[in-house]
């Protein structure tokens, strides 16, 4: 018995590869489409800027905590830190007249530590290197009797970028409630 021959049509060959050819086309746009929005994602200069500003963030929360933390006992390193953490100005006050601070605290006995409560960024030049930071912070001092006090405080910082890094150029104590800046 002689069976029938078949004839194979284009149409046969065809279907079986729309599929597979329309997932292949539609994974390609996609493919495409997310390089084309990582790319302008890295590219993006708010991006940069964005990490300025968290920068600039932590440098001013770290220098504005440092400048209030000093221990009586360990007066040299805290005083250092005081200084490495600022530039301009604010670095000349505290290095000239840091020989008086130094003898207040040791006669003082006092030992405060401050801990950062929240911050932001209120302005940002990332060009010329300035930013302003804002910053809450709870100050506990101990006395040498062994007092303890609590203060919590919103300090004013202005930062410089020197050398890459971010330091404190100006810092005062921000008004609270009605009271206007003075």
């Amino acid at each position: 018995m002689d069976r029938p021959v078949r004839r194979l049509t284009a149409s046969r060959f065809r279907t079986p590869y729309a599929p597979a050819l329309a997932l292949a086309l539609v994974a390609g746009g996609l493919a495409a489409w997310a390089g084309q929005d990582w790319y302008s994602a890295a590219h993006d200069d708010r991006a940069a800027y964005a990490v300025q500003r968290d920068e600039a963030l932590a440098a001013g929360e770290q220098a504005v905590q440092n400048l209030n933390t000093l221990d009586h006992r360990d007066l040299d390193q805290g005083l250092d830190l005081w200084e490495a953490s600022t530039t301009g100005e604010l670095h000349e006050q505290l290095g000239s007249g840091r020989a008086d601070f130094a003898e207040r605290v040791r006669e003082a006995k006092t030992v405060s530590t401050a801990r950062v409560l929240s911050g932001a960024v209120t302005e940002l030049d990332e060009r010329a290197g300035r930013a302003r930071v804002l910053v809450a912070l709870r100050v506990t001092v101990r006395a040498s009797d062994g007092t303890r006090t609590d203060k919590d405080s919103r300090m004013l910082g202005e930062l410089t970028r020197t050398d890459g890094r971010w330091k404190l150029s100006a810092l005062g104590q921000a008004p609270v409630g009605g009271a206007p800046a003075g």
